[in-house]
């Protein structure tokens, strides 16, 4: 059995002032492409299928015709939320969807749900766990110890019936971390792990019950602990952390049980995403410019600001996204303590706007009582705060 696994697509999404519904439908006519030549069975796309929580027209139209092409394909889909996605709106329609071999688990209704395939080697079930908080997750469970994102992992599966001796594939929306090293971050949801990531973090050997892991969350494809629990990155790069990251899609080969194989097959962009570095002559001068179609983030080492640099900027490279400086100057100013602001606001403060940005939503009470404690245990705040 083959599956494709895909996550973090973020349909809908802009890089500054750029719309990139062509860019993504671009790199979704190459999963095609790989499905037909791979002949996939099955494709996991785990979670943030959306980049809002209430997405454009544009975003679902290009969803509805990527589902609508696989459906023709006779290819299943395994699809969950993410943090990013509305749960309501990417469950519309989801029953008429399982006719035509697409399964959506968008809500967590106390239950991992799961999918069972068959193959020349027999079953495999494909378990769907939407992204969960740890307060969703004890409501369901009164009686669990539940204090950690891990925790609720942990009684989710442990109330889930899974066969360790069959084969079985996750299919999740978390951040997960090896055992000895955290993933390496990119894009926005590396910063919302940084600030809040001893809460959220989940050991990989939660996961130890399943031949694959199909992960979402983090922009940056790797492998997390071994090479079956596996981030796949996002569908593009979304932000100038993930320059130097190559997109690609896992095949995922399932053979007899304890038999899986791993290949990257390699995503073009249609319009690459580039940091570029220099003095603005240097960096403009015809002998230097290269693939002028890009998206570019440019870092300026002149001394002195340009007026209009980026309207000179994009004459040549039209779609400049960002343009800072690299000089005395700016790293004066980085010296500078800007702690300052900070200092006049309380920490429930600061993590409730923080929590609401990352969100769209407010931190509840037990949320934010765990957040305390493990600010408290770094050093952070003081026992009396």
């Amino acid at each position: 059995m083959k599956l494709l696994h895909l996550g973090d697509l973020h349909l809908g999404k802009s890089l500054g002032e750029f719309d990139l519904i062509k860019d993504q439908e671009y790199a979704l006519e190459q999963v095609l492409r790989i499905a037909q030549e791979q002949k996939a069975d099955g494709v996991l796309i785990a979670g943030d299928v959306y980049d809002k929580a209430i997405p454009s027209e544009a975003a679902t139209r290009l969803l509805d015709g990527f589902l609508s092409a696989l459906a023709e394909r006779k290819v299943q889909v395994f699809m969950i939320s993410g943090n990013h996605d509305s749960d309501e709106r990417l469950n519309y329609g989801s029953s008429l969807f399982e006719e035509n071999g697409i399964f959506i688990s968008s809500v967590f209704d106390g239950t991992l749900h799961g999918r069972t395939v068959r193959d020349a080697f027999g079953e495999v079930c494909i378990w769907m766990l939407p992204f969960v908080k740890a307060s969703q997750v004890r409501h369901f469970y009164p009686d669990e110890k539940i204090e950690s994102y891990e925790d609720a992992v942990r009684a989710i599966l442990a109330h889930a019936d899974i066969d360790p001796s069959g084969r079985n594939v996750l299919v999740a929306h978390q951040f997960v971390a090896g055992s000895s090293a955290d993933p390496e971050l990119a894009g926005s949801e590396g910063i919302a792990v940084q600030n809040v990531g001893l809460v959220e973090k989940i050991g990989s050997g939660c996961f130890d019950a399943f031949d694959y892991a199909a992960l979402g969350h983090i922009h940056s494809p790797q492998k997390v602990g071994r090479e079956t629990v596996r981030y796949c990155g996002s569908l593009l790069k979304y932000s100038l952390s993930e320059a130097m990251n190559t997109k690609s899609v896992p095949v995922i080969t399932l053979g007899a049980k304890g038999d899986v194989k791993v290949e990257l097959v390699p995503l073009h962009p249609m319009r690459d995403l580039r940091h570029i570095r220099g003095p603005m002559k240097a960096l403009l001068s015809p002998e230097n410019v290269e693939s002028p179609g890009d998206f570019i983030y440019a870092t300026l080492t002149d001394e002195d600001l340009i007026n209009d640099v980026m309207q000179i900027f994009q004459q040549v490279y039209p779609c400049t996204v960002k343009i800072d400086y690299d000089n005395s100057y700016t790293r004066q100013i980085e010296q500078v303590d800007l702690s300052g602001p900070a200092n006049h606001r309380s920490f429930s403060d600061l993590i409730s706007d923080f929590y609401l940005q990352m969100y769209g939503n407010d931190i509840s009470a037990e949320e934010m009582e765990i957040m305390r404690q493990a600010a408290k245990e770094a050093g952070v705040i003081d026992e009396t705060d």
